[in-house]
């Protein structure tokens, strides 16, 4: 079960803090014992210095006489045991408990070291000292130890607060935060609400001047797929209104042309006149619906989408099969220049649509006994698809509505007005562009489609 937002945000704030105050703690804990055993080990120096500084020579014989002083060091409420040892030479005692332990190795210098005598650990120091009368000298080893309460209590006085006060300050982070996290977010159930609230179709932009800084890219991310949106909404209901308004001629045509074939005899000719006339009027409204849907299949395109790789020069060379009967009919030249390695990426279908649409047009307007040539070649990293003809060509001021629906140049050509959106729409659906200027001699017209060539050839 996935966590929320919320929750996910306490535990990375959380985390990190409560391991800030565990080792924060140990720390403390380490220098606290530090400081303790720094403090104790200076009170074991300072009595073992006060007790050596009392043994002295009397009628040739070392003799210790140990002050109150040097055991007063140590007094506190936690009853310490302590224990002192004087020895002369490596073995003579001269006072303090025979069964304290001298550390292991030299003593010259002060040596602290941890011990035990019988049941009860214990911190001591050996002192040594040369002491010297009438030219003879003699080594005196002093040493002090005490058990430990004191300096547990010490360590629990030094390091309890710390722990005390981190802790707490890591609960009102806990009980905080929530709080903090709850008010920062409402910004956000804010947002969700004003998208869950929305009507199905009011597609305006979210205004973000309210929103916090790391809202805004998230909210300007939604606003670009509502503009998106908005856009193809727009788009189908313009396609609809377009294509109602362009089958509600030939629909009257055709009805009427019914009514009219009801109202003669069956051996009469104009009866099969009128049939004629339906037929053609029903193979218009099938060919303008199919390429209403096409055109309708282009806008719903997007690049993403049309990653296949694509021959264009093969494209080319089918769809020219097919055309060719048409051509003859009109005593149109169809001919082709096809490279190699004209690949892009894109869907077959859409693009034989397009090679098909600027070639059955170019063959609709040129002249009989004219010419037609569709080109097809690489040109740095994209692919040109070219179709030249020698017909009237398109006048200047024509030229930036050929692209629009249902526009026609001619009216005396059989035709829907469709050819030349379709095309425009699916070289923008392919990241290509399309451009026409009129043919050498400002005889005819070139249209030029340019798409991004195959890049992929990796993947192969």
């Amino acid at each position: 079960m996935l966590l929320s937002l919320r929750a996910r945000l306490l535990l990375w704030l959380l985390l990190p803090l409560a391991l800030f105050v565990f080792v924060t703690d140990y720390m403390s804990y380490v220098a606290a014992c530090q400081t303790a055993d720094l403090l104790q080990d200076a009170a074991l120096l300072s009595s073992a210095r006060t007790i050596i500084e009392d043994v002295d020579w009397e009628n040739g014989a070392l003799t210790a006489n140990i002050p109150p002083a040097a055991l007063e060091i140590f007094e506190s409420p936690y009853q310490d045991h302590v224990f002192y040892k004087v020895v002369a030479g490596h073995d003579r005692l001269l006072g303090g408990s025979p069964d304290l332990t001298l550390p292991a190795g030299s003593t010259r210098y002060p040596v602290f070291y941890n011990t035990r005598l019988g049941e009860l650990p214990i911190r001591a120091v050996a002192y040594e000292r040369q002491l010297y009368d009438s030219g003879k000298a003699e080594q005196v080893t002093v040493i002090v130890g005490k058990t430990q309460a004191s300096r547990q209590a010490m360590l629990k006085d030094l390091w309890r607060p710390q722990l005390i006060r981190q802790w707490l300050m890591l609960a009102l982070v806990v009980v905080l935060v929530p709080f903090g996290l709850t008010m920062e977010l409402r910004p956000l159930m804010k947002l969700k609400n004003d998208v869950a609230d929305r009507e199905p179709m009011e597609l305006e932009p979210i205004r973000v001047h309210h929103l916090p800084s790391e809202l805004r890219p998230i909210v300007d991310a939604i606003n670009q797929c509502i503009a998106r949106l908005k856009l193809h909404t727009t788009t189908q209901r313009q396609f609809i209104a377009d294509a109602a308004h362009q089958l509600r001629t030939p629909l009257t045509l055709l009805n009427t042309q019914v009514q009219c074939a009801t109202q003669y005899d069956p051996s009469d000719p104009a009866l099969t006149e009128a049939l004629t006339g339906i037929r053609r009027t029903s193979q218009k409204m099938a060919d303008m619906t199919s390429q209403l849907l096409l055109l309708a299949q282009a806008e719903s395109v997007s690049l993403p989408r049309v990653q296949a790789r694509v021959d264009l020069a093969a494209v080319v060379s089918s769809v020219l099969e097919e055309l060719v009967v048409a051509a003859q009919r009109r005593q149109i030249d169809l001919g082709a220049e096809l490279a190699e390695g004209t690949y892009v990426a894109g869907s077959e279908s859409l693009l034989a649509a397009l090679v098909s649409n600027l070639a059955d047009n170019a063959i609709r307007y040129t002249h009989e006994g004219g010419s037609v040539t569709v080109l097809c070649r690489r040109e740095g990293s994209h692919v040109l698809l070219q179709v030249v003809d020698n017909g009237p060509g398109i006048p200047a001021e024509a030229r930036a509505h050929v692209f629009e629906r249902f526009y026609r140049v001619a009216s005396d050509v059989e035709g829907s007005g469709l050819g030349l959106a379709i095309v425009h729409q699916i070289a923008l659906s392919h990241g290509g562009t399309v451009t026409m200027a009129p043919g050498a001699g400002r005889v005819g017209l070139v249209i030029t489609v340019r798409l991004p060539a195959w890049r992929n050839e990796e993947r192969e």
